[in-house]
């Protein structure tokens, strides 16, 4: 009898101490996606503020359509860097070069492309765009700008359209930081008892709404 006691008694504690344990690590995941979700918005308050902004420029860009400037511009380089017989021995760089020093021409070399009579360049960045056509013969070129206004520069920054690696590395941290509050911010609301029903039917009621614009107008 003492004995079933005892055992009773040890199988008792056993649960009282896994409930205790269960009980500490629900505490502890609550506590650090509280953590989590406070700081992470904090960090992430700038970038979700301007894809925010961008997203509604973006989705009425004609009503924020900027003035587009176009200018035109005429030089001459060195006719040895582009005169060559073998293709592969034009100076690239020095062309590159030279039209970023003399024409402060911006962006990422998009295309360089090389025929019989003249070489072709084209620059582009976000609302910027530069376009050189170099007569083979004489090194004389033609240059032409393309300058947006600053809502298109930040559609394109939104859409990372001619905007680099290293801003492409910006917007995958961006998503990254987004999905990591959008998680902890459902955590929470599942530790918390009085908001845990209304607002996972809010989470589903606004999924449903995506759903049925998307079913019902998206053609």
């Amino acid at each position: 009898m003492l004995k079933s006691q005892e055992l009773h008694s040890a199988t008792e504690k056993n649960k009282q101490q896994k409930s205790k344990r269960q009980l500490a690590l629900r505490r502890n995941i609550a506590q650090t996606s509280r953590w989590l979700h406070i700081y992470l918005s904090m960090v992430s308050f700038v970038i979700v503020l301007f894809f925010s902004v961008t997203g509604l420029t973006l989705n009425h860009a004609d009503y924020f359509a900027g003035e587009l400037k176009t200018t035109t511009e005429k030089g001459k380089l060195n006719v040895a860097w582009v005169n060559a017989s073998d293709t592969l021995r034009i100076a690239k760089l020095e062309v590159v070069e030279y039209l970023r020093k003399t024409n402060n021409v911006k962006g990422e070399l998009s295309e360089f492309r090389i025929d019989d009579a003249e070489c072709s360049l084209s620059f582009k960045g976000p609302g910027y765009g530069a376009d050189v056509f170099i007569d083979r013969s004489t090194g004389e070129y033609e240059l032409s700008l393309m300058r947006a206004g600053a809502v298109a520069v930040l559609n394109d920054l939104h859409k990372g359209r001619d905007s680099g690696k290293a801003w492409a590395w910006v917007i995958d941290a961006s998503a990254v930081l987004m999905t990591l509050v959008s998680l902890t911010g459902l955590i929470l609301i599942l530790y918390i008892k009085r908001k845990r029903v209304s607002g996972l039917t809010w989470a589903v009621i606004g999924l449903l709404l995506c759903w049925l614009v998307y079913a019902l107008w998206v053609k």
